[in-house]
């Protein structure tokens, strides 16, 4: 029987709601003072405990759900990220709705300079004891990553990107889509696809490398992931491409792909470190999403090597996601131990100094902040969609892992706490010649694919 509006409205008043403050002598009311330094008060979720009891409106943007006493533990003993998204990962605290908004309304709604102090944790010390939540540290999941040898060298940052890549392809196909592609998107368009955005991409690289200009030029691509940049260099331009990387199953899935697309004559792929190129040179080099694996330490060393591979008024862009001052993704960061073990993002400046010092001429630089913003939001869209294939794949903490990870990251470069260039240099020859275009129409307007 179809109820009228007025019956609706009558009925609503009459609905028991739920009351946002917990009662005495529940989980809730006993850590409430904690949760709020963590959450701010009034938070814009919702926070249910294991007793049922919660804190936050019922109407918020979603709800977290902490299932056990053994995610207040790891909070406690790794406060901070880490702890959170230990027990995250371990399946011990949900979240349930747009994990975006959420993680962005968190942000927004707590204080700048919150800090919980020694008062603070002794308070939720012994809250958590009166809940029963003290005790030993639980064991970190199993999917965090422990670095161990010389940072940056050959070995460990041979496991480094094993540990980020090597998760399986099946898996990398449901989370980037057709286009297999691992690294911002340009959406030049607001109506793009994912995957017509991603070859907006890669054609905007070739055009201010010059490759639409050149015949048969030879491109090596560094970090070639799984061969979308090197099968368009050659497909759309004629480019004769050598593309690296040093994770085994990329490389695998590239030379399958490359064979596939019936380019195997112009796209080598080799399973190579950058370090291990021999004599050989190339009129252009693209390196998109491989700088953050190199480390500040070695960033002379990248340029250099990058330099004496290229031939004169041979062009580098360099795209790769950066931070103000520099960050190096350290152990007590999510993202450092279950991501990108041994990761650094640089300043933009710095990448510019750290260029020109190896001999290349800067000329043109460019942020795609809000375009990577998108395309992660289009990669956690792809994951929940194909959340059960992903979890029986790879494991749900694994899955859990990339899902947070991916939110997070698009808050980060919405508020500009991150932030990814594009740097385009040129190796002059000794009497200054750049064969550059006087504008960037050569790669303008023209770069962009049809709608």
């Amino acid at each position: 029987m179809a109820l009228s509006s007025q019956s609706l409205e009558q009925q609503a008043h009459v609905l028991p709601q739920q009351d946002p403050q917990p009662r005495p002598g529940t989980v809730g009311h006993a850590l409430r003072p904690m949760l709020e330094v963590l959450a701010g008060e009034d938070p814009p979720v919702r926070i249910e405990l294991w007793d049922g009891s919660a804190i936050g409106s019922p109407r918020g943007l979603g709800t977290i759900r902490v299932r056990s006493a053994a995610a207040l533990r790891r909070i406690l003993w790794s406060p901070g990220e880490l702890g959170l998204a230990r027990a995250h990962v371990a399946g011990e605290l949900d979240v349930d709705g747009d994990i975006v908004a959420m993680l962005t309304a968190l942000k927004q709604h707590n204080r700048p300079d919150a800090r919980v102090g020694v008062r603070g944790w002794a308070a939720a010390v012994r809250a958590a004891k009166r809940v029963k939540a003290l005790g030993l540290p639980p064991a970190p999941p199993p999917e965090e990553a422990r670095q161990r040898g010389r940072r940056h060298s050959k070995a460990r940052d041979a496991r480094a990107i094993s540990h980020h890549y090597d998760v399986g392809n099946d898996f990398y196909d449901i989370v980037l889509g057709e286009a297999l592609t691992y690294s911002c998107a340009y959406f030049d368009r607001p109506e793009r696809t994912l995957a017509d955005a991603q070859a907006a991409k890669h054609e905007l690289v070739c055009r201010k490398l010059g490759l639409h200009e050149r015949v048969n030029a030879r491109l090596l691509d560094v970090g070639c992931g799984w061969g979308s940049m090197a099968m368009h260099a050659a497909g759309q331009h004629g480019a004769s491409v050598v593309g690296i990387t040093i994770s085994a199953e990329q490389a695998a899935r590239a030379q399958e792909r490359v064979e596939r697309a019936g380019l195997a004559d112009r796209v080598e792929i080799r399973l190579q470190d950058y370090r291990d190129l021999g004599d050989e040179t190339f009129d252009a080099i693209s390196s998109i999403g491989m700088f953050e694996h190199v480390g500040a330490r070695r960033t002379a060393e990248y340029f250099g090597r990058l330099a004496e591979l290229l031939r004169p008024t041979g062009r580098l862009l360099n795209h790769a996601i950066s931070s103000v001052d520099g960050s190096r993704l350290g152990r007590r960061s999510f993202t450092g131990r279950y991501v990108f073990p041994d990761g650094e993002l640089l300043d933009v400046g710095q990448v510019v100094l750290a260029m020109e010092s190896a001999g290349f001429e800067v000329r043109d630089v460019e942020s795609l902040r809000e375009h990577y913003a998108r395309t992660l939001r289009e990669w956690v869209s792809n994951l929940d969609a194909g959340w059960e294939r992903a979890v029986r794949l790879v494991g749900e903490a694994r899955a859990r892992v990339w899902r947070l990870y991916m939110a997070g990251s698009a808050v980060g470069f919405d508020d500009g706490g991150i932030s990814i260039h594009q740097v385009l240099g040129v190796r002059p020859t000794e009497a200054g010649e750049a064969r550059m275009p006087h504008t960037r129409e050569s790669w303008r307007g023209s770069a962009t694919l049809p709608a």
